[in-house]
């Protein structure tokens, strides 16, 4: 439901997300060289029409703000592609050409957004790209704006904070599948556009389909008050880890009087922990470097951009607008612990917080478009807490389909719970409808009367929800349970392959670990030993007790392996992307094997390929 306090006569929103239109791409439609489209704005035109009843009017209204899309001159020399994904990219004339912050999810958008920027400003060089953080919408676009043999020969400097890598990683690749699983839902990439189906997620409207790369940084970010200078233009860092992503930076342009706060700052509560899963964040500290922001840059901008969303302008509204956030994250970080200590539970602590105090709530930048007081609450508990409440009963239950079946049975069997459910559907009680028709559905997958009931019960709750992954997550949770059997099944996939060359022989190996397939594994002893020549590096595969360990250099203890691999990391790069596989290499020479081949086989036939879709309504 929408808060009574919102101002719906206030414009000021309207104004600064219109504000320096310097021009459009029109229609804003974005292809790939195949002619695929990868980006199409276009399709949230509708929101332009007044707020159906499929819809919660404010979000109705995040939407159409979001859905605004061209060039925007921040200040002289400051201007910002907005509308072309999901993120917002940022580019800062220097002295012989232009920097490029956040290039986007994907190549095709960026590059589509540096040729509106030079169509408006002159074909200037790209002489520097920073990425604020170590998210994909950040920097997934990076090869859509400069070439990696620049990079690679120092002639456009790459800047991020300290970490990138290594966090850029750990999401994107060792727990990549399972969260772009559930982005799925998350961002409702199942659901048409339209007022009954997906109408944006708060944050931004869609994630474009595009190439995502990444580039390696050429220098990091390590520590508050650090300065660079890219091509004439002076920067000024803070570090901010640990909040909305565990390596992120804010930084100052001084002469320009431009603060760039990254994603710590938005027009919508972030989230504490992303439904699509991550770690959990620091409320706390997200807050604390909030107050750290102000005390440090307040005073010498007078402008406000960020990743995502529109800027603000004018020193006391910026000031107003980073306090306002500094204390939501404050608040429902403190009031959690607060209920926490009373000796409540995270869902019994996100009852109890069912909204901001009226100053808060009243803005509507706090408003829970994306992250919600709801499951914020339940993220803090988690961060301290963990996922047991300490309560005995909760120690060893059954998983969710035996459980399911338990309780269907208790309760007279499937079709006496599902007449139940619809005395409640009617009584509006749809919490309650959802949850005991789960059970029916984790009990009898195929009973059509509970899918029906339980398909229209999401529904009601997506049309109702404030909050954007909220919507797409029931809305796509109905759309699954109207799925024909055949079309609910596990596909398999892969992390991001275009990140690739840019991890280390380290990660990649890692990446092998995680996909392992443990108890198969026990039953082995392997060790390969891995040559990559074009890198002067050595690597040892230790298979052993279903471990895989990577080990830098030779065996340790002098074991000799069972394989010893002569390759260029080039080549494995393309293995590992699916541009060729190992036997076409060893035929083609570019893979030679010492020793038992056989070893490599075993060792490939050992490692899962993970899911990159699987039911969530169902089981």
């Amino acid at each position: 439901m929408t808060a009574p306090e919102l101002d719906w006569d206030d414009t000021a929103d309207w104004q600064n997300a219109t504000r320096g239109l310097l021009g459009r791409l029109d229609p804003c439609i974005i292809r790939d060289a195949s002619g695929r489209v990868v980006w199409d704005n276009e399709r949230w035109s509708f929101l332009e029409t007044d707020c159906p009843v499929t819809a919660n009017p404010s979000l109705w209204r995040q939407g159409r703000l979001n859905a605004v899309d061209g060039l925007f001159e921040v200040v002289s020399g400051v201007y910002q592609v907005r509308g072309f994904d999901v993120s917002n990219m940022t580019l800062v004339e220097g002295e012989t050409g232009v920097i490029v912050v956040d290039p986007l999810v994907s190549e095709e958008c960026a590059a589509a957004g540096l040729a509106l920027y030079r169509r408006h400003r002159g074909g200037r060089p790209v002489t520097g790209v920073v990425y604020t953080h170590s998210h994909t919408d950040h920097f997934g676009g990076v090869g859509g704006v400069v070439d990696q043999a620049d990079v690679a020969g120092r002639r456009v400097p790459v800047i991020a904070p300290a970490g990138f890598m290594e966090h850029a990683v750990s999401e994107n690749v060792f727990a990549g599948p399972a969260m772009l699983a559930r982005a799925r839902y998350m961002f409702g990439r199942g659901l048409p556009a339209g007022p009954a189906d997906m109408i944006g997620f708060g944050l931004g409207q869609g994630t474009s389909a595009g190439r995502v790369g990444l580039i390696a940084p050429t220098e990091s970010v390590t520590r508050t008050g650090q300065e660079l200078e890219i091509d004439g233009v002076r920067m000024i860092f803070q570090l901010t880890p640990g909040t909305e992503a565990p390596s992120e930076m804010n930084f100052l342009l001084p002469e320009q009087r431009v603060l760039l706060v990254a994603e710590n700052a938005n027009h919508t509560l972030h989230n504490v922990l992303t439904l699509r899963g991550a770690e959990v964040r620091d409320a706390r500290a997200w807050a604390g470097y909030l107050t750290e922001t102000i005390q440090l840059f307040a005073d010498r901008a007078d402008v406000l951009a960020g990743s995502h969303h529109w800027p603000t302008w004018g020193r006391a509204e910026l000031v107003r607008f980073l306090s306002e956030q500094r204390d939501a994250y404050a608040y429902l970080h403190d009031q959690t612990v607060r209920l926490m200590n009373r000796g409540l539970t995270g869902p019994e602590i996100a009852e109890e917080l069912q909204e901001f105090p009226a100053s808060l709530a009243k803005a509507w930048h706090a408003r829970g478009y994306y992250g919600s007081l709801s499951h914020n609450s339940k993220a803090v508990y988690q961060r301290y807490m963990g996922w047991f409440d300490g309560n005995p009963a909760h120690l060893w239950q059954h998983p969710p389909v035996e459980a399911a079946r338990r309780y269907v049975d208790f309760m007279d069997g499937a079709d006496a719970v599902v007449e139940k459910a619809r005395k409640s559907f009617d009584d509006g009680d749809l919490r309650w409808v959802a949850e005991v028709l789960n059970h029916v559905l984790f009990a009898e997958p195929d009973h059509t009367e509970a899918r029906e009931l339980q398909a229209e019960t999401f529904e009601r709750l997506g049309h109702s929800a404030e909050n954007g992954t909220w919507r797409n997550f029931y809305l796509s949770g109905a759309r699954e349970l109207r799925q024909p059997t055949e079309e609910r099944r596990n596909i398999a996939g892969d992390f991001n392959t275009g990140v690739v060359p840019a991890l280390s022989t380290e990660q990649l190996f890692q990446s092998w670990a995680v996909r392992l397939d443990g108890p198969a594994a026990a039953a082995h002893r392997l060790m390969l030993r891995w040559d990559f020549a074009d890198r002067a590096e050595t690597w040892t595969l230790l298979l052993a007790n279903g471990v895989l360990t990577p080990l830098r250099g030779d065996a340790i203890g002098g074991e000799q392996p069972d394989a010893v691999l002569q390759l260029d990391r080039s080549v494995f790069d393309r293995v590992l992307s699916g541009r060729t596989n190992f036997p076409d290499a060893i035929d083609a020479g570019e893979v030679v094997i010492e020793g038992h081949q056989q070893a490599l086989w075993t060792l490939l036939g050992l490692l899962e390929q993970p899911a990159r879709s699987f039911p969530i309504a169902l089981p």
